[in-house]
């Protein structure tokens, strides 16, 4: 039996989530487990979608496989302690550990990332560096050793066919993507920040910043910084002290 965690903290959101669990959910011998501190309804960034965790955290801490979603309220949940003690200590069985979309900044906050290459949504991809993460913007998907992480939103179905057929083979992946109809044929060719016209990036950023702008958000935003800011100038000043001589 393979089993999946699904992290479903406050301030999700929902495609991150729902598109990887409609893939994954078919594959065979699998139990799916949505987890956080406690089991309950959990909110998802647009304040009405409500979602259950089905299990708590400490009765899901060897899971084969970790998915960590992407929200606007990421930058709180990269401080919760609680989360990434459970995110090192389940990585360390774990056969994949994954993101989507702004969820590889709490994979980074974890010390998971660090010297590896790594994507995330186009708006969160700065941060990966303060971490210690190599990041990629061009990649859809980015594979190093048994962490994955993909782009924003709606890169998270790539990356779970991707999780399919590395778990179930091929032929089920594929069965999977037919079943879900999967056949991207987008309307427009904005999809990506060097095909978007600085008009679409300014209205897109605009639209991401209403649900982020919150108290919470922000002040979470700020001590993350801070944070990483501080362990940076500490270590440059570890690097710069002289090594004693021995005997």
């Amino acid at each position: 039996m393979t089993q999946i965690a699904i992290v479903t903290y406050p301030g999700f959101t929902a495609l991150d989530m729902i598109g990887p669990y409609e893939v994954l959910r078919n594959l065979p011998h699998t139990e799916v487990r949505f987890v956080w501190h406690e089991s309950g309804p959990i909110t998802a960034d647009s304040g009405v979608l409500v979602l259950g965790a089905t299990r708590s955290l400490a009765e899901t801490p060897s899971p084969d496989v970790i998915l960590v979603p992407g929200g606007p309220s990421t930058p709180v949940h990269a401080r919760d302690e609680h989360l990434l003690d459970w995110l090192r200590q389940a990585h360390r069985t774990a056969s994949w550990t994954t993101s989507v979309c702004s969820g590889s900044v709490i994979l980074a906050a974890a010390g998971l990332l660090e010297h590896r290459r790594a994507t995330s949504h186009w708006l969160t991809i700065p941060a990966l560096k303060a971490f210690g993460a190599i990041p990629v913007s061009d990649e859809r998907i980015v594979r190093q050793d048994n962490v994955i992480t993909s782009a924003g939103v709606s890169a998270g179905l790539d990356l779970a066919l991707w999780l399919a057929g590395e778990i179930g083979g091929e032929g089920r992946a594929k069965a999977i993507q037919l079943a879900i109809e999967y056949d991207p044929q987008p309307p427009f060719d904005s999809g990506h920040m060097s095909k978007a016209s600085a008009t679409t990036k300014a209205a897109a950023t605009a639209l991401l910043s209403k649900d982020s702008v919150t108290p919470a958000n922000l002040t979470a935003t700020t001590m993350l910084a801070w944070q990483q800011a501080l362990a940076a100038v500490r270590s440059r000043r570890r690097k710069r002290q002289p090594v004693a001589a021995s005997g």
